[in-house]
Formats: structure tokens, C-alpha cells, sequence
């Protein structure tokens, strides 16, 4: 079934189990045993696993006194994101002698679109493991890969054969492959999504598809469009390089739970100090102060104000916060506070204007 709208070669790249394979790299005493990136205490949480963790359901985002009781084994270690930047700065290195039209969306996975590419190869299964030879032969890490037609498909391929592999949904697969798909590997489907579409029951693309977009958007709100769309293969959305940054933020976990706003005034002064840093770092400056409170209860909430000015002076954001703060008494014992400073001035920048010029569905599209 042809395509009625043009059709790009997207790869997206995504490193395996990046932060704990840097530490297994740097440090060959860890290799095959289960690591967790992050913290141990009883305030820590997980932010990377090896794959010998995850064999016991250590994940990121859990707590990092849960990893220690889903596996009694499990090593913690301190992250280095000076040491995960260097390394992600070489693999985007490599991927810029491919195509400049690369969209970075962590320091360890990216989207190119290599429709045209420096190389002028046309298969872009090649290109993605020629990329990969490169990331593993310049940096000792593997990669995996997803190409596809779009950015959803290859995002949703780059997981299949991970680790250190790569899949390739060619256009006339694309249709059968997201009929197959089951719907809770569907990129934007969350854990509560999923649950919510069994219980209508939606298991698989074929069940999605069989939805009309009326009942998508009556049970799903505005991302019904977003997943009827999908389902069929359409999405638009073109590589960004150089998206535009929208928000730059600071935050702390405490150690114990703060209940007094004396205490978290003091916090606050030293996170609007590490802001106005980000801030002067990647001179930009904003107009939206936000303060986010995370309770011992795990509950969040975000206070925000905007101003008529854009601002970027510790003192200005710390007012900012102080307001925001005695809006409204805290519900509870605290354990984060943080400072987000958004609608920044870098939208008026110039932006890119590179023309992604996409090759037309009559044309021959060598996979």
C-alpha cells in the first residue's frame, strides 16, 4: 500500500544501558555484574542499570533502596555526567560526517535523517551499521539502531533487537509491523495509557486501527489524533536539528524531609545560584519562574508566575520563588525543591533553515 505523503530515511540511534556501560567500560572490574548509576541510600534513586541488573528488575527512576531489595548483589555507582557528556560529544561527532540533519534528544540517543547523506549511500540500513562500527571502534560501547520511515517507526524499531543490534521496517513492512505491535511499545503510550487501552480493548496496532479517531479523541483526549495516526504509519514530524532549548532548571533532593520554609528558603538560595550558572552557561535568560515541590508522599506540585521582563539574576529568580513559595503553605514534609525558568528569549534566535528535502514515493526507496 503506497504512502500519499513523502517518505525520509530515518535512523534512531540509542546507546545500550549508556551511563553503566561507560562505568563498565572505565572500570573492567564491573563488567558482568549487576551496576545501578545513581544512589543507594534510602533518599537515592536509580538512574541507569546494566543489563545484568535489569535481569532482576532494576530499573531507572526506582529507589534505590527497591534495587537493593530486587537485587541484594546490585553495585551502586556515583554518575560522572562529565564523562557521559565526553563520550556523547564524540558519538555526535561521528554522526554529523554522516548527515547534518541530526535531532540529539539525551546525551545517548539521537534521530539523523540520512534521506541525503554525506556519504551518498543510499541504503540507510548500511549507513546505521556503519555508524554503529564507528561508535563501538571510537568509543568501546555498543549501539542499537531502529530505520524506518519516520521518527515514531525507527524509535519504536531501535528497542527491538537491543543490545548491539539494529532493525530495519522497510515501507511496505510498515503497515503489518504496527498491526503486530503490541500497543504498550507504542512510542508515547505510557504504563496508565496502556492500562487504559487494555481495559477498552486495544492489545495490539490491529485493535488501535480498528478505532475511529471520534472515540480515540473521546477516551484519549488530544493524543487520540497522535495515536490513530501512527497506527497507519503517518508521522510528520521532521528531524530538528538544533531544537530550541524551552526551559532551563535546577533542583535538590534532601536527604531528610524539610517541613520548615525557613530551611527551604535556604535551599532555594543555592538552587537559583546553580540556575543563574545554567543560565549564564547557555546565555539565554526567561520570563516564567517555576518552583516544584516534591512531597514525602512522592506527590508533586509546580507554582508558576510570569513577568513582563526576562530575567536571569539568582536574587530576581530567588524573589520569584520566595512568592511562589508563601502562595501557599506546603502540604507537606518536602524532600525536592526546584527552579525552572521557561518562555526564554532564545525563541526570537535565528533559527535553522536547513530544507530537508524528502524523496517522493515513486521514486526507487533502497532500504
Amino acid at each position: 500500500m503506497p504512502f500519499n505523503f513523502p517518505l525520509r530515511k530515518i535512523i534512531h540511534v540509542d546507546m545500550d544501558a549508556f551511563y553503566a556501560s561507560v562505568e563498565q567500560l572505565d572500570n573492567p572490574e564491573l563488567k558482568g555484574l549487576p551496576i545501578a548509576v545513581g544512589g543507594g541510600g534510602k533518599r537515592g534513586v536509580v538512574s541507569a542499570a546494566s543489563y545484568e541488573a535489569r535481569r532482576y528488575g532494576v530499573r531507572s527512576a526506582i529507589s534505590g533502596t527497591l534495587a537493593r531489595k530486587r537485587c541484594p548483589e546490585l553495585i551502586f555507582v556515583k554518575p560522572r555526567f562529565d564523562r557521559y557528556k565526553e563520550i556523547s560529544k564524540t558519538i555526535r561527532t561521528i554522526f554529523y560526517d554522516y548527515t547534518d540533519l541530526v535531532e540529539p534528544l539525551s546525551l545517548d540517543e539521537a534521530y539523523l535523517d540520512v534521506t541525503q547523506n554525506k556519504k551518498g549511500i543510499s541504503s540507510a540500513s548500511l549507513l546505521a551499521e556503519q555508524i554503529r562500527t564507528r561508535i563501538l571502534n571510537e568509543t568501546g560501547l555498543t549501539a542499537s539502531a531502529g530505520i524506518s520511515i519516520n521518527k515514531f517507526i525507527a524509535k519504536v524499531a531501535s528497542d527491538y533487537n537491543k543490545p548491539n543490534g539494529q532493525k530495519t521496517v522497510e515501507p511496505e513492512e510498515v503497515l503489518v509491523f504496527l498491526e503486530n505491535l503490541d500497543i504498550k511499545k507504542f512510542y508515547g503510550v505510557g504504563k496508565v495509557t496502556a492500562e487504559k487501552m487494555y481495559q477498552l480493548g486495544i492489545f495490539e496496532g490491529r485493535d488501535l486501527k480498528q478505532k475511529s479517531i471520534e472515540y480515540l479523541n473521546k477516551h484519549f483526549g488530544k493524543s487520540g489524533t497522535y495515536y490513530y495516526n501512527v497506527v497507519r504509519g503517518i508521522h510528520l514530524n521532521e528531524v530538528k536539528p538544533n531544537r530550541i532549548q524551552k526551559s532551563v532548571a535546577a533542583e535538590r533532593t534532601f536527604f531528610d524531609n524539610i517541613t520548615s520554609e525557613v530551611f527551604m528558603l535556604e535551599k532555594l538560595e543555592h538552587i537559583a545560584e546553580e540556575l543563574e550558572k545554567r543560565l549564564k552557561k547557555g546565555k539565554v535568560s526567561g520570563k516564567t519562574v517555576t518552583l516544584k515541590l516534591k512531597y514525602s508522599d512522592f506527590t508533586t506540585q509546580t507554582r508558576s508566575k510570569t513577568l513582563h521582563y526576562f530575567i536571569a539574576d539568582k536574587h530576581l529568580i530567588l524573589d520569584t520563588a520566595k512568592e511562589l513559595l508563601f502562595q501557599e503553605k506546603p502540604k507537606n514534609s518536602v524532600r525536592l525543591l526546584g527552579i525552572s525558568l521557561s518562555n526564554l528569549n532564545n525563541i526570537a534566535k535565528k533559527k535553522n533553515r536547513s530544507m530537508q528535502k524528502s524523496m517522493s514515493v515513486q521514486l526507487k526507496f533502497d532500504f
